[in-house]
């Protein structure tokens, strides 16, 4: 089950401002890797610290510095310290219950974006936060966790004559931003796939099981709306040119980007309607076969209404009752109810009532 709430607690009574991870420690030693490029030079390395990245800071070519692992808060802090980040934004960063938004500096761009994946082990959706900060000529991105979706940037980034090589620091947001938005296409095809075996388990071997995946994929469309309408929001607004950051000649890029964000939202539309609809279809299932149970037990209870009643009249024990002196009386009594058995029972049947 998704989490949507956190350990908010750690934050009472804190000044704005205080750095505080809030969340999960996904990983035990925070990574920090390193992509140096221009149009003819790229360097691909780790560091140790985050001071390592000092020259970097005022330098001609572009550079996109990944930190893996939120939970280090004296890493967050130096590269706080490092690039003049503001220590709101900081504070967003170790706050990973944050709504996708973007917020605009005088020197850099902060994007919050929800990153999801799909575990194929478990059938299950997952999610983290992802935060980008998008300078003139670096872009710095922490994540919770090792483990993305941008391994196609990546190479992109070293093969030599690419757009992304002769490009800077706002084409690399956009290359990020759009590997996270295609991924979720990914997530989606999984999504699509456990809908179509549901829908087919529903009508050939419905359960309490089935009634639980239906209601899990319903918590996980909840998470994934809730990843992708603030996006496009987000994105929205970079198209209509609001932030210096950005270069005019990219707009057409992120408006491209802006057109994946509504087709993913359209799916999730879809899904949503076709969940509830598979929520009504179980629904309707149960509540059927509870009507077929309820009408044989109606059936049942209807024929032995007079079977008792007859019963009921010979059980009596008054002395002077004229069947009671027939030699034949017992079996009468039976034959009758015998009759009155299988009469009912084709009065019934004629009728379609069972």
């Amino acid at each position: 089950m998704a989490t949507f709430t956190r350990n908010y607690s750690k934050k009472i009574g804190l000044p704005s401002g205080t750095l505080v991870h809030l969340g999960e420690k996904k990983v035990e030693r925070t990574r920090i890797s390193v992509i140096d490029f221009s149009e003819d030079y790229c360097v691909h390395k780790q560091v140790q610290r985050v001071e390592d990245c000092r020259s970097y800071r005022e330098s001609e070519t572009t550079t996109w510095i990944n930190i893996d692992g939120l939970h280090d808060i004296g890493v967050i802090e130096s590269a706080g310290k490092l690039f003049d980040i503001h220590p709101l934004v900081l504070e967003d960063i170790l706050h990973t219950g944050q709504r996708p938004k973007i917020e605009e500096f005088e020197q850099y761009l902060f994007l919050v974006l929800r990153m999801i994946s799909f575990d194929t082990g478990r059938g299950t959706v997952g999610e983290e936060q992802l935060s980008l900060v998008l300078g003139r000529n670096f872009v710095i991105s922490f994540q919770e966790k090792p483990g993305d979706v941008f391994n196609a940037v990546r190479e992109r980034i070293i093969k030599a004559k690419s757009r992304i090589r002769k490009s800077k620091a706002d084409y690399l947001a956009y290359s990020l931003l759009d590997a996270v938005v295609d991924n979720y296409f990914q997530v989606l095809d999984e999504v699509e796939a456990r809908l179509e075996e549901i829908d087919e388990e529903l009508f050939t071997d419905s359960s309490a099981e089935t009634f639980r995946k239906i209601s899990d994929l319903k918590k996980e469309m909840i998470l994934l709306r809730k990843s992708t309408w603030p996006l496009r929001e987000i994105v929205n607004a970079i198209t209509r040119n609001e932030f210096d950051m950005i270069d005019e000649s990219n707009q057409v890029y992120y408006r491209d980007v802006h057109d994946h964000i509504i087709h993913v939202i359209d799916i999730l539309e879809t899904f949503r309607d076709m969940i509830a609809a598979m929520h009504d279809t179980y629904m309707n299932y149960v509540n059927n076969r509870m009507n077929e149970v309820m009408k044989v037990l109606t059936v049942i209870a209807t024929i032995f209404i007079p079977l008792t009643f007859i019963a009921g009249v010979y059980g009596m024990n008054f002395r002077f009752m004229p069947e009671l002196e027939w030699r034949w009386g017992y079996f009468g009594v039976l034959g009758v109810m015998v009759v009155l058995f299988f009469g009912m029972i084709v009065y019934f049947r004629k009728r379609d009532w069972f």
